[in-house]
């Protein structure tokens, strides 16, 4: 609570704002490159976390509908706007439909125009599928005859009636995006995945490249709060071991070289394999941290030894998908 009560009464305006680089989309809409991620934020720190912020220069601000912070960000961007920090127009606000809402065209667009209820807009800037597998509308069964191709449908549907700038997918394999290029009309405008200095995913970003799809990555520091996460229920999940990328010799002996702290090496070298993104916190000097990444740069050979520790293992493994035939990660489970 002590950083809930330090970021909500923050009201300093930046020294000098930052230009953030964006990502042009293949619609061309422009998508900034680094944005404020909400995962395991409670609505209480949620809110003021995004106020601080939007104060620092951050313009984009991910969430979805399963962090049950939708609405908290609303208000917090409504009062952004009018107390004039920013203009609509100045956010890109990405919000993601749960594996409930993926069962019909109908279910989709029921839930984007609940989420933008919560979020107090007009329409969301990214809509994402959060994970391929549809589920009926309490999760209890896996909906085994929605195919990705239908979701898609579904997310061009609701892109054509205007509620969305662009939409996506999340936690989708290679295979799937494959699939739904084939028969998209609209094709998908990015792609949100694990992806960290343990987990480089350069087949996917290639796969990404190939189809002009733009690429953000979740789990930039290798997650260490993921073992903190609880259920709705309140139960604990097993992780399974992992070794820390912040403690990387490599990442630490970079830190030191650019007078930066080993997180800020864990999100250059992503921004320097031009992948967007979404660094999550509620600390106020930690999302400050976050967002100081534009005064130095890595070399490519830099890349390459932080890259030759050689570690590979995706953390978030969704293993709820696991028998359902749109699975994602069927061919990686043991």
């Amino acid at each position: 609570m002590a950083h809930f009560a330090v970021l909500s009464t923050w009201r300093a305006q930046p020294a000098k704002m930052t230009k953030i680089p964006t990502v042009k989309l293949s619609n061309g809409v422009e998508m900034p490159i680094i944005g404020l991620g909400t995962w395991q934020s409670s609505p209480e720190e949620v809110k003021a976390a995004v106020k601080a912020a939007v104060h620092l220069g951050y313009r984009l601000i991910d969430t979805a509908a399963v962090y049950q912070n939708e609405e908290a960000i609303g208000d917090a961007v409504h009062e952004l706007i009018e107390e004039s920090v920013v203009k609509r127009e100045d956010l890109f606000i990405t919000t993601k439909a749960w594996t409930s809402d993926l069962g019909s065209k109908e279910a989709l667009e029921s839930a984007l125009r609940g989420s933008l209820k919560k979020l107090r807009l007009e329409k969301v800037d990214l809509y994402l599928a959060h994970m391929p597998a549809a589920f009926n509308a309490d999760c209890s069964q896996h909906l085994k005859d929605v195919s990705v191709e239908d979701v898609w449908a579904a997310f061009e549907h609701v892109y054509n009636l205007g509620l969305t700038r662009a939409i996506g997918v999340s936690n989708w394999s290679d295979e799937q995006i494959e699939r739904v290029q084939k028969i998209a009309k609209v094709p998908i405008h990015n792609s949100q995945d694990e992806l960290h200095l343990y987990f480089a995913q350069h087949k996917h970003q290639e796969v990404c490249k190939k189809h002009n799809i733009s690429l953000t990555s979740y789990a930039t520091l290798g997650s260490p709060g993921r073992v903190n996460f609880s259920l709705p229920g309140g139960q604990k999940l097993n992780w399974a071991p992992a070794p820390s990328e912040l403690e990387d010799a490599n990442v630490k002996a970079l830190a030191e070289k650019y007078h930066k702290s080993p997180a800020q090496i864990l999100l250059r070298y992503a921004l320097d394999r031009d992948i967007a993104i979404i660094p999550k916190s509620v600390n106020e000097s930690r999302i400050k941290e976050n967002f100081a990444l534009f005064d130095f740069k890595l070399t490519q050979d830099e890349i390459k030894k932080l890259e030759s520790a050689g570690h590979n293992q995706r953390l978030f493994l969704q293993d709820f998908m696991i028998d359902h035939p749109e699975d994602p990660f069927k061919n990686e489970r043991h």
